[in-house]
């Protein structure tokens, strides 16, 4: 059983809030690749930004998730990732069409069981790290939900519910299929 779990799914649909649960509970968390590239592009006024150069900033992400899966490996217990390796590939490939993301999926493995976040209006908001509106943010969804499953994974949507109740929800899962 892979111990490096998946969690995607709709930008604003409560990823980060949900890994601040588990990391209370005393699991491991990776923070999202995006955000920190965006924090760390904006304080040295970088160029790989996702609405300055998409292409570039996907290439950094891979880079990051990569490095990020590696040192999951040396982690006990369940480690959760606030998106990771697909998502940047899945993005870098829609982008460029670079048929990068089968190969980067077989070389690194998450658990079977990737839990994404749908799309949820009421709770989804902007900041200065995401700045795209809904309506993309349902594309991108739409199209990770679709892609999930044909590198392997089985999706599990998230419900609509508190994040300790979406925290407890997980958790079941992972230990419904140990």
């Amino acid at each position: 059983m892979n111990g490096s779990v998946l969690i995607s799914g709709c930008s604003g649909g409560g990823k980060s809030t949900l890994l601040a649960e588990l990391g209370r509970r005393g699991h491991t968390i990776v923070e999202e690749p995006g955000r920190r590239i965006v924090k760390q592009e904006l304080e040295s006024n970088g160029t790989a930004l996702p609405w300055v150069d998409m292409v570039a900033f996907a290439r950094r992400a891979i880079e990051m998730a990569i490095v990020d899966h590696a040192a999951a490996r040396e982690e006990q217990g369940w480690t959760f990732f606030d998106r990771g390796l697909i998502d940047a590939a899945s993005a870098l490939q829609h982008l460029t069409g670079e048929p990068i993301l089968e190969r980067l999926s077989a070389a690194h493995r998450y658990n079977r069981s990737v839990f994404l976040t749908p799309p949820w209006l009421e709770i989804y908001t902007t900041d200065p790290e995401r700045r795209h509106g809904f309506e993309k943010a349902v594309a991108e969804y739409e199209r990770l939900a679709a892609t999930y499953p044909t590198i392997g994974y089985d999706v599990v949507v998230l419900p609509k519910i508190t994040v300790a109740d979406r925290a407890d929800f997980i958790l079941d899962r992972l230990k419904a299929k140990e």
